[in-house]
C-alpha cells in the first residue's frame, strides 16, 4: 500500500515524468512489422536526416511516420523551447493495436480470414 496522501504521491509520479518532446499516432493502418522497416532506418539519426531519409523511402509506413516526425520536431520547438539544429530521434517504436478481421469468400463456400492489423507509432526526440 503507498504511503502518503493522494496528492503527494501524484506530484511524486508527475516528477518522474519523461519531459522529453514526443510524438504518438494511434491506429495507423499499418502493421508493426512495416511500420518497423521505417523505424530501424531512422532510429539514432538527427532530425534533418531522418526527414530526408523518410522522404525518399518508398514504403507507405514513411509517409506516416514523416509527418509525426514533423510533429514531434514541433512540439519541442513550441513546448519545449528546443532548437531544431540539435534534436535528434532517440526513440521509436510501434506497439500492435487492434485487428480488423474481414472474410474473404473462396470456392466451395468456403471463407478465408482477413486480417487488417494497426499500430501504435511512437517518437521520441532528444537534445544532443
Amino acid at each position: 500500500m503507498a504511503r502518503g496522501h493522494r496528492t503527494q504521491i501524484k506530484r511524486e509520479r508527475n516528477a518522474n515524468k519523461d519531459t522529453r518532446p514526443s510524438a504518438k499516432l494511434s491506429y495507423a493502418r499499418v502493421s508493426v512489422q512495416k511500420a518497423c522497416f521505417v523505424l530501424d532506418a531512422i532510429r539514432g539519426k538527427d532530425v534533418t536526416i531522418a526527414l530526408a531519409i523518410l522522404e525518399y523511402n518508398p514504403r507507405y509506413a514513411s509517409s506516416l511516420i514523416k509527418k509525426l516526425l514533423e510533429s514531434a520536431i514541433a512540439n519541442a520547438e513550441n513546448n519545449n523551447g528546443m532548437n531544431k539544429d540539435n534534436l535528434y530521434v532517440a526513440q521509436c517504436y510501434a506497439n500492435k493495436g487492434p485487428t480488423m478481421k474481414r472474410v474473404h469468400p473462396r470456392a466451395q463456400g468456403r471463407a478465408y480470414r482477413i486480417e487488417k492489423r494497426m499500430s501504435h507509432i511512437t517518437l521520441v526526440l532528444d537534445e544532443k
